[in-house]
């Protein structure tokens, strides 16, 4: 058990107060990622997360729920995930040193049953009395019994052990997924995205293929999420995503990549096959309505403006990125609601 003296009691309750009003003041959900975004933020616990929200606030922009989710996902669920597989290793530790000092134990004791055989056999050779061989199985019954108790609780502890195993590896699955993916949305996160991309640029050399990106962004969102508020932004950040979702099959990767904005990898895909694919799935977004649950009232739709870009030989991901962004900026200069494909780079 740990104590804390009176000094920090004072602290950590001045804190939890501040977070408290903050939260109240802000009108968020006062919900455990908000809690702990506060709390990092007024104890200056981690620098980074400091300076992001003096950021957010020196710039105007309204702190809500969703500005608050962005920045617990970016500093702080890696963090959390960190310190699970941490956890998960320590246990993993732990139970292999626990059988380990079994396994010795069980070999102490293998080596002194065969040294007790081995005497019980001399022993019998040179009886003459049936108190002599009484005398001699007592000790051969006693080593027997003391040998199969070893074994049986080695075998407990490796039957504990192997649920220990098998809960850690569900949890450090449901960790990894929860590392890789979008909270939100449930499409891959940028983390993701980035880990993807480095992979099919690698299989496009291999195999000397190609493949195209798609940056999509949800026009005028930022006036949708102002008017509606971040609930009903958040409801059209999954509309997107579920969306495009429908929208791919195979070894097509579609993530958040952040923000409004989402990235979509085309595998063996040409610059055409991209546009058709983009058209697909814009087409499909501006067919649907958004509507406030609460009330079933339709607010509107949305639109999508795409920008394609095809490999061509570039060394890094970021370059081919940043191709499709200048093509998803000029769908956006050119009127929004359209895709763009940016041209091949000149050699």
């Amino acid at each position: 058990m740990s104590f804390i003296n009176e000094k920090e009691r004072a602290q950590t309750q001045m804190i939890s107060q501040q977070v408290l009003e903050r939260i109240a003041r802000e009108d968020l959900l006062p919900d455990p990622e908000n809690y702990e975004l506060w709390y990092v933020y007024y104890s200056r616990s981690l620098p980074e997360v400091v300076r992001v929200i003096d950021g957010i606030v020196e710039s105007g922009q309204k702190i809500n729920d969703y500005v608050c989710g962005e920045v617990y996902n970016r500093f702080l669920s890696d963090l959390r995930n960190e310190e699970a597989v941490r956890n998960a290793g320590e246990q993993v530790q732990n139970a292999i040193h626990n059988v380990s000092g079994m396994v010795e134990g069980v070999k102490h004791a293998t080596k002194s049953y065969g040294s007790t055989l081995n005497e019980v056999g001399k022993r019998i050779t040179v009886a003459q009395t049936p108190e002599d061989f009484r005398s001699i199985l007592s000790v051969a019954g006693e080593s027997t019994r003391q040998m199969m108790e070893q074994n049986i609780r080695l075998e407990e502890m490796l039957r504990e052990s192997n649920i220990i195993m098998d809960e850690l590896r569900r949890d450090l699955e449901h960790v990894r997924r929860e590392a890789l993916t979008d909270g939100l949305t449930g499409l891959a996160n940028r983390k993701s995205f980035d880990s993807s991309i480095d992979q099919i640029l690698k299989d496009t050399l291999d195999r000397k293929t190609t493949f195209c990106i798609l940056m999509l962004d949800i026009d005028y969102f930022k006036a949708f999420n102002d008017n509606f508020g971040h609930q009903i932004g958040d409801q059209v950040l999954r509309l997107v995503a579920r969306t495009l979702k429908d929208g791919l099959k195979g070894k097509d990767v579609a993530a958040r990549y952040g923000g409004e904005e989402f990235a979509i990898i085309l595998p063996d895909t040409e610059i055409s096959g991209a546009v058709t694919v983009g058209n697909a799935l814009r087409k499909a977004v501006a067919g649907k309505d958004v509507i406030n649950r609460s009330t079933g009232k339709v607010l509107g739709r949305i639109t999508l403006s795409v920008g394609a870009a095809e490999y061509a030989g570039e060394k890094t991901p970021e370059m081919l990125i940043a191709r499709a962004d200048e093509a998803l900026y000029s769908a956006k200069h050119n009127g929004r609601n359209q895709v763009a494909a940016a041209p091949k780079k000149l050699s």
